[in-house]
């Protein structure tokens, strides 16, 4: 047993990196988890838009 106990390290290693990634990934239904990032993106996005609009009109008013 020339490696002594790497192989162990190496095993415990690669569980506790399989247990991290299998606690980040998504569960349930895909199209139902797409939909619901797609409606947070499209408030996202209506937020920043607001934001640009009102920075916009308050330039605008400065003149």
């Amino acid at each position: 047993m020339a490696r002594g106990n790497q192989r162990e390290l190496a095993r415990l290693k690669n569980l506790k990196k399989q247990e991290e990634a299998k606690k980040s990934q998504k569960q349930g239904d895909k199209n139902k988890r797409m939909e619901t990032d797609a409606e947070r993106m499209r408030i996202k996005q209506a937020a920043a838009d607001a934001k640009k609009e009102a920075e916009r009109l308050a330039k605008l008013q400065k003149k």
